[in-house]
């Protein structure tokens, strides 16, 4: 986990913006983020349709597509958090999965075979993709084997993003030399919205909208809804000046006088989430240079901005 650094020391006025988990109810459905157990039959984009018709939203959109049949971590943002989906594009991806393999084999062999598929690996999408279908790396972080029984292998993969788990066991399939193919798949992770953290089903989230529209009782709501910023939790982040945060919001690089407090894991290239002094999600960029290197710059601009997520006029312009 990162620790942060402090560049230079700034108060936050509370007049302006507010710490995320004290917004109005109105405001939760307006920037919130549900952690979505999806369940097996309807598309992402059906269950998409659901929640927007469930919260009477005017938008809502999904971060990491999943197949009709695969259950599992669906995050979804409500209206003007809808952007921040786009955040978890890059996030690392955890998965259990039921393999069926053709051939009874040794237990032994498979586990072999498995250790080989960890790490750097190279694969090719399979036909029904959203990405151009050419050979590409992927990192495994690992693949744990739960269970053996018979020809089935239940095992959990933590995989980078664009990592295919269904060619993941046709390539084992493969290498065992008797083929192999993904029975069942259940994603557990997307980033930092995992099983643990706030899982809802959509009948918990028709249940809490229920009481909050006719009782007046957001207690619900607000346990089935976390602020958009939850998307960001993965990225390294740059907290910046009261009077920075309307620049970003109009479109504006990063520059370093606008700098409070960042994260100590940065590296040139990355993408870094923008934040607020009360913690509040500005905008993401990539970041020109390391942290110590943005601790020693007195000048120049830092991160190139390169998504808006907060409104223009949440906080004053400083300049004229």
């Amino acid at each position: 986990m990162s620790e942060l650094l402090e560049k230079s020391r700034f108060e936050t006025d509370f007049k302006y913006g507010c710490v995320p988990e004290e917004r109005t109810i109105e405001e939760y459905l307006n920037k919130g983020v549900i952690n979505l157990d999806k369940p097996s039959g309807p598309t992402s984009h059906e269950v998409d349709s659901w929640v927007l018709r469930i919260l009477e939203a005017d938008k809502t959109g999904h971060g990491g597509t999943l197949d009709p049949k695969v259950t599992g971590i669906l995050p979804m943002g409500i209206n003007s958090a809808t952007r921040s989906m786009q955040l978890l594009s890059l996030a690392s991806k955890e998965y259990v999965c039921l393999m069926n393999i053709h051939e009874s084999l040794d237990e032994d062999i498979i586990r072999e075979v498995f250790d080989e598929f960890t790490g750097k690996i190279f694969q090719m999408p399979p036909v029904k993709s959203a990405v151009k279908r050419e050979i590409r790396a992927r990192e495994v972080y690992y693949a744990n084997i739960s269970e053996i029984e018979d020809r089935f292998v239940l095992f959990r993969i933590g995989c980078q993003a664009g990592t295919y788990v269904r060619t993941y066991c046709h390539d084992i399939g493969e290498a065992l030399g008797c083929g192999a193919h993904m029975a069942e798949l259940r994603r557990t992770q997307v980033g930092s919205f995992s099983e643990d953290n706030n899982l809802v089903t959509l009948q918990d989230i028709t249940d809490a909208y229920y009481y909050y529209k006719h009782e007046g009782n957001e207690k619900y709501l607000r346990e089935s809804i976390m602020p958009m910023e939850e998307a960001a939790s993965h990225l390294p982040k740059i907290y910046i000046k009261d009077s920075t945060v309307a620049s970003i919001t109009h479109g504006a690089d990063l520059a370093a006088g606008g700098i409070s407090i960042l994260s100590d894991d940065i590296r040139p290239g990355d993408t870094v989430a923008i934040m607020t002094l009360k913690g509040e999600l500005v905008g993401s960029g990539i970041s020109r240079y390391s942290s110590q290197d943005i601790l020693d710059a007195e000048n120049g601009i830092i991160v190139n901005t390169n998504h808006v997520f907060m409104d223009e006029n949440l906080y004053p312009i400083s300049w004229k």
